[in-house]
């Protein structure tokens, strides 16, 4: 449980498992670049650029539903209400599904023009098409995928919750250069590889939530309206919250493309090296969550303070670090990835000097955590959406001027706005956070020698296994 020891721990552990398991799940996305790149022809990896900006607006979905599924029930848990938590997991895993399968539903018939309106035309247009219609069906599984590992964070197992993505990833690694190369499909062979990564994501996901912690309860249909509510309080606005961001980009996309295929596949490269580098940052926003929601649960407002304080040192010291060393390995990312011309200007441009602004990109991640998590989602949602566009499109445009460099800082210099400005308002919120009032919650003593919530002074249990640190 968050509820005891070092919030710094909790935050450092919970991020770094969430990294390991991202970066797994990145490694094998740059690894797909890469083996497309391999094949020699540019347009192949303008297409996954574009592919890419579509997949990040349905994973926006995703995440968006998984912040609602983590916070309520990781308020149960800190708040001692068992059987609660285990009706709102299962609640959040059958709203998810459908809500995931809807989204799959309303996409797949305008794949082509999102495509057109991002700027894919000719061949790369067609590459595109291709592998979006392969990866949109498995939409469903991704989002239920990300709720169950969200789940587990919410009871404070980051270990299992890690071993999803790793197993993911090891699964696309393997698959991958087989498909790509070996059955010799390309960018089809890679589509049908994560379609393949998200089902053994799936798989080891109901495992650990079902088989391992028990903790999924049937909640009867009076108990699904009631959880409804606020599922839908939080993840309303935090589904808004997460479309904002990949929207903005689909703009950056645009205002690259006009500069030819070339930038585009700087852009690429870019968006697979960025996550990659930053999955501490990217598991930072998700670690937060759980810490943040167990200790307001459990009413320990200094705790949730303490808590933001601490999410926000990691985050500078950890993109200080990352900073230098993408500024050290450039010229090799230009060489492994074959790029050339605006291709590589464009890549040695971000690790100098754009990927410095991640530490606001963070301060906004962290900011708009507690915001989801404490009761303020919809705040969350005007900064992530002030970013994605006042901090985004008038700044781009200016940058257009100065070609695509002049876009990315643009880009970075709109992150840097609205990062201060989110930490500052978070700040001023926590000073006045009310207490948390559980609703329908049945708190258990527990005495101070005890180690688990799911004891009793006597040790005896309480139906639940004890959570995993």
């Amino acid at each position: 449980m968050f509820t005891h020891g070092s919030t710094m721990r909790h935050v450092i552990v919970m991020a770094a498992t969430g990294a390991a398991g991202l970066v797994a799940v990145f490694t094998v996305d740059l690894a797909n670049l890469l083996y497309i790149s391999m094949l020699g022809q540019q347009e192949l990896a303008a297409a996954i650029g574009y592919a890419a900006t579509i997949i990040f607006f349905t994973m926006s979905f995703g995440i968006g539903l998984n912040i609602a599924s983590t916070a309520i029930t990781a308020r149960a848990f800190g708040a001692r209400d068992i059987e609660g938590a285990h009706k709102s997991a299962a609640a959040s895993l059958l709203f998810t599904g459908v809500i995931m399968t809807l989204v799959a539903a309303l996409l797949f018939p305008v794949l082509g023009p999102s495509l057109k309106l991002l700027g894919a035309q000719g061949r790369t247009f067609d590459i595109a098409l291709g592998f979006m219609q392969v990866v949109v069906p498995s939409i469903p599984l991704m989002g239920i995928g990300m709720c169950l590992s969200g789940l587990l964070r919410a009871k404070g197992d980051a270990r299992r919750s890690m071993y999803m993505t790793l197993a993911a990833g090891a699964t696309a690694a393997v698959v991958d250069p087989l498909l790509i190369f070996g059955m010799d499909l390309g960018v089809t062979g890679a589509a049908i590889s994560t379609l393949i990564a998200r089902i053994v994501m799936l798989i080891v996901g109901i495992h650990s939530v079902w088989f391992v912690h028990r903790m999924l309860a049937r909640p009867d249909l009076s108990r699904l309206k009631t959880l409804f509510r606020p599922y839908l309080v939080i993840a309303a606005p935090a589904v808004m919250t997460q479309i904002a961001t990949p929207l903005g980009n689909a703009y950056v996309t645009g205002a690259i493309a006009r500069f030819g295929d070339d930038a585009v596949a700087g852009w690429a490269i870019i968006g697979r090296v960025m996550p990659l580098a930053f999955a501490g940052i990217f598991a930072l926003s998700g670690a937060v969550g759980p810490v943040l929601s167990q200790n307001y649960g459990a009413g320990l407002n200094d705790r949730v303070r303490q808590t933001m304080r601490d999410s926000l040192i990691a985050c500078l010291v950890y993109t200080c670090t990352i900073w230098a060393v993408l500024a050290l390995a450039s010229p090799m990312l230009v060489i492994v990835f074959r790029a050339h011309g605006e291709a590589a200007a464009l890549v040695v441009f971000f690790c100098h000097f754009i990927a410095a602004s991640f530490v606001f990109n963070g301060a906004l991640f962290v900011a708009n955590a507690s915001f989801n998590n404490l009761g303020y989602p919809m705040l969350s949602a005007v900064f992530n959406w002030g970013r994605a566009t006042l901090g985004t499109i008038p700044l781009v445009y200016l940058g257009m001027n100065w070609g695509p460099q002049g876009i990315l800082t643009g880009w970075g210099l709109g992150g840097a706005i609205f990062g201060t400005a989110a930490v500052i308002v978070c700040f001023r919120k926590l000073k006045t956070l009310p207490d948390f009032k559980p609703s329908g919650a049945v708190r258990v003593p527990i005495p101070p020698t005890a180690q688990s919530p799911f004891t009793t002074g006597k040790g005896a249990t309480l139906g639940a296994p004890p959570s995993v640190d």
